[in-house]
């Protein structure tokens, strides 16, 4: 039985990234779309706020759209979240690309209201986390701003670190792309 429907945001305007298809970017041959995609296999929906694109998922895939598009990430969840129907929403930015299925069961396992992660130096990546799907509702109704943290820092999420991997990195620019990729043909590569 599937406990939670994943939110995925990839209709940014992806500045940093001289305007070019970030969800389609490619780390180690897949997309950054398809490798949150793979890490969302035990969420019951898979919702993408964005373009439409073609994505392997064992459960349903629905896409969706901010209004208006580029409204910024608060409009995008909310778009997303009328599609969410279990008790668990994970709140994902579409361009992870070593985030993986264990960080969302290790989240949901920390989460009293929610859980995000933090990086190395303790920040909560609000686009890394899971949410009680009546929580995140009641928070959007009552906030009017644009700032994620605005709506969810209340919400005092467990703050989950992990030590042995960066799945909180995220690709906003050509050069964490670069990265990613040297990181990823380093941990393919045999020693």
């Amino acid at each position: 039985m599937f406990r939670y429907d994943a939110i995925v945001l990839t209709g940014g305007r992806a500045s940093r990234f001289g305007g070019a298809d970030k969800p389609g970017a490619l780390v180690g041959g897949r997309s950054l779309i398809e490798r949150v995609a793979a890490a969302m296999s035990t969420a019951g929906r898979l919702i993408i706020v964005g373009e439409r694109r073609e994505l392997a998922h064992p459960g349903e895939v629905v896409f969706t759209r901010e209004d208006p598009p580029g409204g910024g990430p608060v409009p995008a969840v909310r778009a997303g979240l009328v599609y969410a129907d279990r008790p668990w929403v994970a709140l994902l930015a579409g361009d992870l690309p070593f985030f993986t299925s264990a960080d969302v069961e290790t989240l949901l396992a920390a989460a009293g209201t929610g859980a995000v992660l933090v990086d190395d130096t303790g920040r909560e990546q609000w686009l890394a986390g899971v949410w009680r799907r009546d929580v995140l509702a009641d928070a959007l109704a009552r906030y009017d701003g644009r700032s994620l943290h605005g709506v969810l820092g209340p919400l005092e999420p467990a703050r989950v670190a992990v030590r042995d991997r960066v799945p909180w990195f995220d690709c906003d620019t050509t050069d964490d792309l670069a990265l990613a990729n040297r990181q990823e043909t380093a941990s393919t590569t045999p020693a």
